[in-house]
């Protein structure tokens, strides 16, 4: 009768494996998690997915690009035509065609953990030869005491947190210094009152108040990268490229004096000030590394 019972129980297991077979299905459902991956990866290989209200100029002024090369490096036909997910290289193209590695990203190699465990196992019976039993695991406990196994692991994540943990800090505050950016010489663009400092996600400049038709100069010698009113928020805008790392930009003028490609020096004068865009007549000004907003405080000299 035991026998029988155990039987029955075995039977009555069965059942509750289609549930773990349905389980199995939802994974196959979810097709859009590896795209969306990939995307990720692609976009850190130096592409980028174009969202809504983005334009063009826009997106060379985020990665600290000349908006004619991201015409070329992404065969454009019209600049002004770009749709939404839509995606643009935004780097220079490297002969990166391996969008396919991404493979990485499948999920059937998580399935294969379980091979680990049982290796993590070994190593407790390490030094071990004698076949295991309740007698020599007992045996062994009392002459180690767990004091080995104990201090060995501790340590040892411990000590790679933090050093983990100390390059996130450091990386961005790297790129702030380079040979030809630290040997260029900055001034003042304009004169006048600064009613708005640099403020990390507010505000990715300084403005300087001022009256309509005061000269704007150019804060550092460069060439000019980009002349117009393409940047919503921006107004009457005119960017110019120092180095290979940064650029200047001078936004709500109210005429521009220079074109693209001209080359200009520092202190030139290459626009009025006006209030294109805004509220008020000021000067907003930015300096930008690499695409990235950073305190022009840092690079021009005390007034």
């Amino acid at each position: 009768m035991g026998f029988a019972l155990a039987l029955l129980s075995a039977c009555g297991t069965t059942p509750n494996q289609a549930p773990v077979v349905d389980r199995t299905i939802p994974p196959a459902v979810k097709p859009a998690t590896p795209s969306e991956t990939a995307q990720v990866a692609r976009d850190e290989r130096g592409l980028y997915t174009v969202k809504k209200g983005d334009t063009l100029i826009r997106i060379a002024l985020e990665f600290g690009q000349n908006y004619r090369d991201l015409v070329a490096w992404n065969n454009l036909a019209n600049p002004n035509d770009i749709k939404v997910d839509q995606v643009l290289r935004v780097l220079p193209p490297e002969g990166n065609g391996s969008g396919v590695e991404t493979a990485a990203v499948i999920m059937p190699p998580s399935d294969k953990t379980p091979p680990p465990p049982p290796v993590v196992k070994k190593t407790g019976p390490k030094g071990d030869k004698k076949p295991y039993s309740e007698a020599n695991l007992a045996e062994l406990q009392r002459a180690d005491n767990g004091k080995d196994v104990a201090a060995t692991p501790a340590p040892a994540p411990a000590a790679a947190a933090p050093r983990a943990s100390v390059p996130v800090p450091a990386a961005p505050a790297a790129p702030a210094l380079a040979a030809d950016d630290a040997n260029l010489s900055w001034i003042w663009p304009a004169d006048g009152k600064v009613i708005a400092t640099f403020d990390e996600g507010k505000n990715k400049g300084v403005d300087i108040a001022g009256k309509a038709g005061q000269q704007v100069v150019a804060a550092g010698a460069g060439k000019v990268m980009y002349a117009g009113s393409g940047i919503r928020g921006y107004g009457n805008l005119v960017i110019v490229k120092h180095s290979n790392n940064l650029l200047s930009a001078y936004a709500h003028n109210r005429t521009i004096l220079v074109k693209e490609g001209q080359s200009v020096s520092k202190g030139q004068m290459i626009a009025e000030m006006g209030d294109s865009d805004t509220d008020s007549v000021k000067l907003h000004f930015e300096i930008r590394q690499q695409g990235k907003p950073v305190d022009p405080s840092r690079f021009l000299p005390n007034r």
